[in-house]
C-alpha cells in the first residue's frame, strides 16, 4: 500500500487505509468480498499474491459491488510488482472498468479480453493485455491461482 500511494487520486494519498477484506481472514468468496467492500464512497484497492509469487492488483475509486454493466471512472487502474512496480492506467478506449456478478469479477476488458480476473471462489484468476488499460499480464501467466488477495478501503 505506501508503494502505491503516489500512484492515487491526490486527494486520496494522504488518507488511513483499513484492511476491508482478506482471504487469510474472510476465507475464498467474491460474494464475502463484496459485502466486506461495500462502502459505496470508499475507493477499492485489491491486492492479489499467486502461487507464483507474484503480486498486482487493481484500484479503482468506487467501491468494488456486483453490478449488471460495466462502472467505475477513469482513476480505475492496474498494477504489478514485477519486478518493480508498474502502473497501467485507462486508455481512454472503452469504459471497461470493473464488472462483477457471484461468479466472475473483471477489471478492463475490450476485444474478449479482461485485464484482470477473479473467479467466484477467489481460487483462480487471469490477465491478459487490454483495451482499457494496454497492460502487460500482471502475473507471469495468463491464468493463475491466488495465494492470497486483499481488499483495502479509507479508513
Amino acid at each position: 500500500v505506501p508503494q502505491l500511494g503516489p500512484q492515487l487520486p491526490p486527494r486520496l494519498t494522504q488518507q488511513p487505509w483499513q484492511l476491508l477484506y482478506s482471504t487469510g481472514r474472510d476465507g475464498f468468496s467474491l460474494r464475502t468480498l463484496y459485502r466486506s467492500g461495500a462502502r459505496p464512497d470508499s475507493p477499492a484497492l485489491l491486492l492479489i499474491r499467486d502461487t507464483g509469487a507474484q503480486a498486482f492488483g487493481a484500484f479503482s475509486a468506487s467501491a468494488i459491488r456486483s453490478s449488471s454493466g460495466f462502472y467505475g471512472t477513469g482513476e480505475t487502474f492496474l498494477f504489478s510488482f514485477c519486478p518493480g512496480l508498474k502502473v497501467f492506467r485507462w486508455t481512454g478506449r472503452n469504459d471497461f472498468f470493473l464488472k462483477g456478478d457471484v461468479n466472475l469479477l473483471m477489471v478492463g476488458g475490450g476485444s474478449g479480453r479482461f485485464g484482470l480476473w477473479l473467479d467466484g471462489d477467489l481460487h483462480h484468476g487471469g490477465s491478459q493485455p487490454c483495451e482499457t488499460f494496454d497492460n502487460e499480464t500482471l502475473s507471469h501467466q495468463e491464468e493463475f491461482c491466488i495465494q492470497d488477495l486483499e481488499l483495502w478501503g479509507l479508513a
